[in-house]
């Protein structure tokens, strides 16, 4: 069974399984106060470009996105997403849980634009009764967007100015942000993405780690964020164990290749798909792929291929995603490619 379903199903880089399995028995402090976090949070430092930067380490992407939204408004406030965001459809309400409305915006191929930012601000404060509204107190942003696609330096650029002028905090969610960066589609780089927003996380659950996810306030966090981590159940007694795993992510590169094996693998599937006569959804530079499929495609893979149905199209296609990790390998793309030809033949 072939399995491009999502980019977590594979356990961790050996790299971190050997490191974990080194230091199993050392004895160290626990909720991130231990070395192997310390070196860690300094690499990463290092690595966006901000020797004074504050990095924390969380669970996971929901329990990380919940938590420094919840960290940064007030309770009378919402925060800005496109309508395709992750914390607008994916995150099972965990931002509303918390009291805070995710006010949506139109999406445009995954990404906000600053244009329609910067108008809906503008209308809602000329609406006179604005103190009766949810408040829009912030602005989240992901990079790769759920669909894949990249927001350019420019685009990130305006919508920052545009936070600037309202006071806004920009968030960008960066779960699957190695996959983002190691594209060739991408004009970034982690410094310039750091100094370009006030929070943004480093992704590791789904960029080759067992779980984990790395925040990083390139201007400072807000007063007692370490408590608020804890409020969100987002916090490791056992500290080490994301701690390690950044370490080892952010020595020699090894999360930058490592994506760059997942955009590699994602551009073989891309070529093979429109080589087959299959259309794609959207041009994704990234690690995730939209082919469009006919129920009779979809049910000649079944039991063959995993994949996820991402979106029912009027005319009885599906829009499928198709997820490149760091853990594939090219042998995959060809056994698709082997059953994409049994299909033809058919």
């Amino acid at each position: 069974m072939l399995n491009f379903t999502c980019d977590y199903t594979e356990g961790a880089h050996p790299l971190i399984l050997q490191r974990l399995a080194e230091t199993n028995l050392m004895q160290e402090a626990g909720y991130g106060e231990d070395a192997f976090s310390a070196s860690a949070r300094e690499r990463i430092r290092a690595a966006v470009g901000v020797r004074d930067a504050d990095v924390f380490f969380l669970v996971g992407g929901t329990q990380t996105n919940a938590t420094v939204i919840d960290a940064l408004l007030h309770g009378y406030e919402g925060v800005i997403a496109a309508q395709t965001g992750h914390i607008a459809v994916h995150e099972a309400g965990a931002v509303e849980s918390a009291g805070h409305k995710v006010l949506t915006l139109p999406s445009h191929q995954g990404k906000l634009d600053a244009g329609e930012l910067e108008r809906y601000l503008e209308d809602f404060y000329a609406d006179a009764a604005w103190p009766h509204m949810v408040c829009p107190g912030m602005v989240y942003l992901s990079f790769p967007t759920e669909y894949g696609t990249l927001y350019s330096k420019h685009e990130l650029m305006c919508i920052q100015a545009v936070c600037r002028r309202y006071r806004l905090p920009l968030f960008v969610d960066g779960a699957r942000l190695g996959y983002g960066l190691a594209s060739d589609g991408c004009d970034i780089s982690l410094p310039e993405l750091a100094q370009c927003c006030d929070v943004f996380y480093i992704g590791g659950t789904k960029v080759g780690a067992l779980c984990g996810e790395a925040v990083v306030f390139p201007k400072g966090a807000p007063a007692h964020f370490f408590t608020t981590v804890k409020q969100h159940g987002a916090l490791l007694a056992k500290g080490r164990l994301t701690g390690i795993q950044f370490d080892v992510l952010f020595t020699d590169g090894l999360y930058f290749s490592i994506s760059r094996n997942a955009v590699q693998r994602a551009l073989e599937l891309k070529a093979l798909f429109l080589e087959k006569g299959i259309p794609l959804y959207i041009d994704s530079p990234t690690n995730q792929q939209f082919p469009i499929l006919t129920k009779a495609q979809i049910d000649a893979l079944e039991g063959k291929v995993r994949f996820e149905i991402w979106e029912r199209l009027p005319d009885g296609r599906c829009v499928t995603r198709f997820a490149t990790s760091w853990a594939t390998f090219s042998e995959s793309i060809a056994a698709l490619a082997e059953l994409l030809g049994e299909f033809e033949q058919s």
